[in-house]
């Protein structure tokens, strides 16, 4: 060995087989999730594989609310818009929250047109095929309905418009300055004023 250098200590009797995380099972697990996908849909079929209808909502935070993405439920003022009854609206196929509260209009408007296009594509199929009801499909397309694959109504986000105005004539004063003033002034105040009462009782005295 030269120079002062660490000396060997190399440790390879460790017990490594226990340390060892194998993925073995990673085709057969492929294999049950596919088998439990079909599963579902034939257990749930006709209705959409993906399941119930999501409202379009902001994300929470500043940091991500420019995003849209599915919620939990329809708010009850939104299906009170579209003229869907909450409890008519879980029979087909809309997600309902209770808690969900609409702040603004438009998150209301989207929304509520979310809900009118998918009773537009709706195939409602009869309880009783001999006594449909009001609002049932036809039996042409109940034959003719496929169960749906893929996503429903699929969220897409807004096009990011930056708007710009023109500021007319030069601008005299920087924000930064008028600031920086604005602090120097707080700071030097009560020194400012004890010094103009001084001033003030000097001439006051002068006159006398």
């Amino acid at each position: 060995m030269k120079h002062n250098n660490q000396l060997p200590n190399n440790h390879f009797r460790k017990h490594w087989q226990r340390r060892v995380k194998t993925w073995f099972d990673q085709p057969g697990r492929k294999k049950r999730r596919r088998e439990h996908r079909l599963a579902k849909a034939l257990a749930i079929a006709p209705r959409p594989i993906d399941g119930p209808l999501r409202p379009a909502v902001r994300a929470p935070t500043v940091r991500y609310n420019h995003k849209l993405r599915a919620g939990r439920g329809f708010s009850l003022d939104e299906l009170k818009s579209a003229g869907i009854g909450k409890r008519y609206a879980r029979t087909i196929g809309i997600a309902v929250d209770h808690r969900r509260k609409n702040r603004s209009e438009e998150s209301l408007q989207l929304n509520v047109a979310r809900l009118k296009e998918y009773q537009s594509k709706l195939i409602l199929f009869p309880k009783n095929s001999k006594k449909p009801r009001k609002g049932d499909s036809s039996a042409e397309e109940v034959a003719a309905a496929t169960q749906f694959a893929g996503a429903l109504l699929p969220i897409y986000q807004p096009e990011q418009t930056e708007t710009t105005r023109v500021i007319d004539g030069e601008v005299k004063v920087g924000a930064f300055f008028k600031l920086r003033m604005a602090r120097a002034d707080k700071r030097v105040k009560g020194k400012l004023e004890a010094r103009a009462k001084a001033q003030a009782e000097e001439e006051k005295a002068k006159n006398k």
